[in-house]
């Protein structure tokens, strides 16, 4: 019972994932959209691994409503987002709350573009950091408006999952 709850809300976060990846954010030579938030968000309520599972998957969806403009290479950005969300949530969980902001920040608007500095061009790094930075913060403000509004929630009606 407890697996098919998890796997439910899991699949539920990744839907609000497909509908984040609709609502693209025009920067330059990104696949930019509000697909992290639902991830970021579900750090309240999955463990770190699922909550990343649904951040790597959120991006494929935005990827693929975007027309997969880096190909392959989009499977790469899926591991980096799951890394990223995982650390997230587990930072959340032990209680780390200014840490997880400047890492999600960080690692998602700036490391996480640094392999494509190699792989693709310098130039194409160096364009992609300030646009991606700017849609990492715009999910970051979503998650920070809302989490604290859903963990009231779930404490409120003694929620546990």
């Amino acid at each position: 019972m407890k697996q098919t709850k998890l796997l439910t809300l899991t699949a539920m976060v990744m839907a609000l994932c497909a509908i984040g990846a609709m609502i693209k954010i025009p920067v330059f030579s990104a696949t930019a959209a509000l697909d992290a938030a639902p991830a970021f968000i579900s750090a309240a309520f999955l463990p770190a691994a699922f909550a990343g599972i649904a951040g790597g998957m959120g991006h494929v969806l935005t990827a693929l409503t975007s027309g997969m403009p880096l190909g392959p290479l989009h499977a790469l950005i899926a591991i980096e987002m799951f890394v990223v969300v995982w650390v997230f949530a587990s930072l959340h969980k032990k209680g780390k709350h200014i840490l997880k902001w400047v890492w999600a920040l960080i690692a998602n608007g700036i490391l996480s573009p640094l392999p494509f500095y190699f792989i693709i061009s310098p130039a194409f790094f160096f364009a992609s950091v300030p646009g991606l930075l700017l849609a990492t913060a715009i999910n970051l403000v979503f998650v920070a408006v809302l989490l604290p509004i859903l963990q009231k929630v779930f404490t409120r009606n003694e929620v546990r999952l």
